[in-house]
């Protein structure tokens, strides 16, 4: 069984990925409507070494269609998708979303 995540931050950096799912993984473009791009940071030092950097991006909901965010649509395992869950902290929730392609994707984006 496959899953689609889509991906707007680090999780698309190779080193990213292969410390979160052993391998690098390939994906394809889309876009997330109805949301803006914030800057999170940081403070988790597992999160921290793996991704070389304290200040990520996070998605805010806004329901604007005029907001939109780029970024891949990754096929991952169920097993790969449980660690992206570890791998990404309490600030963000996973969310399953409709894609610019009509296509539908977990994302995952600002916790309310």
């Amino acid at each position: 069984m496959t899953l689609p995540l889509f991906s707007y931050g680090t999780l698309q950096q190779s080193s990213v990925q292969l410390a979160t799912f052993g391998r690098e993984i390939e994906g394809r473009p889309d876009t997330l409507r109805g949301f803006r791009l914030d800057v999170l940071t940081i403070t988790a030092t597992g999160v921290l070494d793996v991704s070389g950097s304290a200040e990520h991006p996070i998605a805010i909901a806004t329901g604007d269609p005029d907001d939109d965010i780029a970024g891949t649509v990754m096929t991952l395992t169920a097993e790969e998708l449980t660690a992206a869950d570890r791998y990404e902290v309490d600030d963000y929730t996973r969310i399953d979303v409709l894609l610019s392609s009509g296509s539908r994707a977990w994302a995952y984006v600002a916790r309310r």
